[in-house]
């Protein structure tokens, strides 16, 4: 934990170079170099290479929409399209 304080990076990328603050974080990013897509949408096959990408894309299935506008209700699947639409108001 202490390291997301220090900004230190000790984990880097033997084929691109970028560096990680945590192994786990260098491990998830090699699926971009080796094509690994582990995490598979049940409904419709699509695959991701992280989990949070395939939660994100479960709603589109399922219709979820947990980010929602205090100014005028109006809800969305990701907490980006809601950062957006708060420019409206």
């Amino acid at each position: 934990h202490q390291l997301i304080h220090t900004g230190e990076k000790p984990y880097t990328c033997s084929d691109c170079g970028k560096s990680f603050t945590f192994s786990s974080a260098l491990t998830q990013h090699r699926h971009v170099h080796s094509g690994k897509k582990p995490f598979t949408c049940s409904d419709c096959g699509k695959s991701f290479t992280r989990r949070s990408t395939l939660t994100q894309h479960r709603r589109v299935h399922t219709g979820e929409k947990p980010f929602t506008c205090s100014d005028c209700g109006k809800s969305f699947t990701h907490s980006s399209t809601l950062t957006q639409h708060r420019q409206v108001h």
